[in-house]
């Protein structure tokens, strides 16, 4: 389990990278409220991160019900992240720093225990 945590969490550092760029476009250069980029931005990253870590780090066989999966239940976590961070209008990075760490956690047991059992 430790092998595949420290996969997820490699697969996790690029998605991030990928999630960040796309969602400070996304809000400081288009404009658009912190739930819509975060969401969005994560749109961007867990298309990378569902592929990679299905043949890499849980070897399995990606097909759209795992997918979609996969990304409706990151995807809740995403925008609940940015909503709250637009109600107490807590800075961008905030709103990344959590959601980055709330994922790293839920995201990999989700991955484990339904998406890729």
């Amino acid at each position: 389990m430790l092998t595949s945590f420290l996969k997820y969490a490699s697969v996790g550092v690029l998605n991030t990278a990928i999630h960040w760029t796309a969602f400070f476009i996304l809000h400081a250069g288009v404009g658009m409220p912190q739930s819509w980029s975060n969401v969005s931005a994560f749109a961007i990253a867990v298309t990378f991160s569902f592929f990679a870590n299905a043949r890499w780090t849980f070897h399995a066989e990606s097909s759209p019900a795992r997918f979609v999966l996969y990304f409706g239940s990151l995807g809740l976590i995403a925008y609940s992240v940015g909503g709250l961070a637009d109600y107490l209008a807590l800075p961008a990075i905030v709103a990344l720093v959590m959601f980055s760490a709330i994922s790293l956690i839920t995201g990999y047991a989700c991955s484990r225990f339904l998406v890729f059992r």
